[in-house]
């Protein structure tokens, strides 16, 4: 009887010995499988930043081109070609700083300093920042939100957050929409937020696009109108970094509506 035991402890061990190889080789093998999607993720980011870098600087260097190689133009045609290569230089701008943000929420996270903040008052500074262009649209702001909707959180992520809802709007909703503002919900640790538009919306099998790094509905929509092709994808990060999710949708009674939640304190 005390052999049949020596033997099925030593069945036992040698069980859990090729149980822990096997689970050594299955973590080693999703280890290497992760790396290989990351590798993979950041080649195609690779390749999409240095697209995204190439437009702006091969078409300034046309329109400097074409003033040097017509000396006779005109004053008012070469202001023209001026214009154009500085608002490219604009767009350029904005896609390094934008790129610059979202690396330092994925590998810098740790450096970006939460404080007390009113997302109201953070809300109201977008809205006067924009004030001019929302005036020349002729659109009307909603801003729902409560004095003293108070947040643990890093400003400058919340404010961009809000900023490039707001853009997205201005940008592509159209003329004479509402923009609308809200927290709909305060649950435990979490603000719950809404904001939408009455402009046109997107086609529906775009929707789960949209977040994604330089996803344009239409090829050269973004370039015609400016931007770097990160504004959403950065909302998306935003929230992320404070714990919370966004989704959107489009509204029956048109525009998008996105829903988005932060965490209101730290654990």
């Amino acid at each position: 009887m005390e052999t049949l035991f020596i033997i099925i402890n030593i069945l036992v061990a040698l069980a859990l010995v090729g149980a822990g190889a096997l689970i050594h080789r299955l973590w080693k093998k999703g280890q290497q499988k992760a790396e290989q999607q990351s590798q993979k993720l950041k080649q195609q980011m690779t390749s999409n930043i240095s697209h995204e870098l190439r437009t702006p600087v091969t078409s300034i260097r046309g329109y400097l081109e074409t003033i040097i190689a017509c000396p006779d133009m005109s004053p008012e045609k070469k202001l023209m070609f001026v214009e154009k290569a500085y608002n490219q230089t604009l767009r350029l701008s904005e896609l390094i700083t934008d790129m610059a943000l979202i690396t330092k929420m994925e590998e810098r996270s740790d450096k970006l300093r939460k404080e007390e903040i009113d997302l109201y008052d953070v809300a109201n500074e977008v809205f006067d920042e924009f004030a001019e262009r929302i005036a020349e649209k002729g659109n009307i702001v909603e801003n729902r939100l409560s004095a003293g909707t108070v947040l643990i959180a890093n400003r400058s992520l919340v404010y961009t957050i809000v900023r490039n809802l707001v853009e997205n709007t201005l940008k592509y909703a159209g003329d004479g929409v509402t923009m609308h503002l809200e927290c709909y919900s305060t649950i435990e640790k979490f603000c719950y937020i809404t904001y939408y538009d009455t402009g046109s919306g997107v086609p529906e099998d775009h929707l789960e696009k949209i977040f994604e790094r330089f996803y344009r509905i239409e090829e050269g929509r973004a370039r015609d109108v400016g931007g770097s092709g990160l504004g959403l994808s950065i909302v998306k990060n935003a929230v992320k970094f404070h714990g919370g999710t966004v989704r959107v949708i489009n509204r029956l009674e048109g525009g998008l509506q996105f829903f988005f939640s932060l965490r209101r304190q730290n654990d």
